[in-house]
């Protein structure tokens, strides 16, 4: 495990690019987001995504919501009506998850019975370099588990 400290307003492009090539490799990373710290994988990435439910200690029927880097990337993964993108557009980048119709390109693991999924846009410089620079969406789920421990606490990265 690596511990990178990135500046919050400017994160160094180095350190962007050591977590998106862990990404890439099919790693799992902590990074910072609008609201608490997050766990996140590139979302094609089945055996990462594996990796965070054994993680949170959650049957695979817990989904998670996801991270994109702005508005237009949104209609990639959901469909959007006219009202939500409304919506979105007055409250994105922010703490909020918007729960859509998927769209086809969104891996099925992440759909919930409903076939919607949970998209969100931070308002946080690492979180949105990290999507930017990897290409696709990033999960995004707390590093507390239901009872609020810490997922990664018992959990041995290598």
């Amino acid at each position: 495990m690596e511990y990178l400290e990135l500046h919050p307003e400017t994160p160094q492009q180095r350190y962007i690019n050591k977590a998106v090539e862990v990404l890439k490799a099919g790693g799992v990373i902590i990074y910072p987001t609008d609201t608490v710290y997050g766990i996140g994988c590139d979302i094609f990435n089945r055996a990462a995504l594996d990796r965070i439910f054994e993680m949170k200690n959650d049957s695979k029927t817990k989904l998670f919501s996801f991270v994109c880097p702005d508005l237009k990337d949104i209609a990639k993964y959901a469909r959007v009506s006219d009202y939500a993108y409304r919506s979105m557009k007055h409250l994105l980048p922010g703490p909020y998850t918007f729960v859509l119709p998927a769209a086809k390109e969104v891996p099925k693991t992440l759909w919930t019975k409903r076939s919607t999924v949970g998209i969100r846009v931070p308002k946080h410089n690492i979180a949105l370099e990290l999507v930017r620079e990897l290409g696709n969406p990033i999960i995004s789920t707390s590093v507390t588990s239901r009872n609020g421990e810490y997922a990664f606490k018992y959990h041995r990265f290598e």
